[in-house]
């Protein structure tokens, strides 16, 4: 078994115990620096990051191989990767890249193939001149999404 593979089965092993929280990104330096990036369903507080760290730490071995390590949250301002992500942002405003498009919307419903978002936007009138208010609403498939970032309000 390698390193990497050691590592990975020791934090599913961790985040097994807490099943709110998810795996967004680990990483493993040349350097041997384990990087663990989590998530959860209701946020992530500082003790998970001290459980998840401490439950690698116990199922680690220094002697066959010395490492750093680092367990953190996903911040605030972190692009959204994974569809339990969007689930947990169900109403909130998003700003979605796609090929085409930059979409500053509200998400309103996801699940593991797309998301659905909407939002108002001043067109131009069927009939006469001067814009009116429309409803729009785009299913976009997360293959389709090149970055999507919450857009934090105050």
């Amino acid at each position: 078994m390698t390193f990497k593979e050691k590592v990975s089965s020791v934090v599913n092993e961790a985040l097994g115990q807490k099943p709110s929280l998810f795996l967004i990104d680990l990483t493993i330096t040349d350097a041997y620096k384990i990087i663990v990036t989590l998530d959860g369903d209701n946020g992530v507080i500082l003790q998970d990051c001290i459980d998840v760290s401490r439950a690698i730490e116990g199922g680690l071995d220094r002697e066959e191989q010395d490492f750093s390590m680092e367990v953190a949250s996903a911040g605030a301002t972190s692009p959204l990767k994974m569809p339990r992500q969007f689930k947990k942002n169900i109403g909130r405003k998003l700003k979605v890249t796609t090929a085409t498009e930059k979409i500053e919307a509200e998400i309103t419903d996801a699940n593991d193939e797309f998301i659905v978002l909407e939002w108002s936007a001043r067109e131009p009138k069927q009939v006469g001149k001067g814009k009116e208010t429309v409803q729009k609403r785009a299913e976009v498939k997360y293959e389709d999404i090149k970055e999507a970032i919450v857009i934090i309000t105050f």
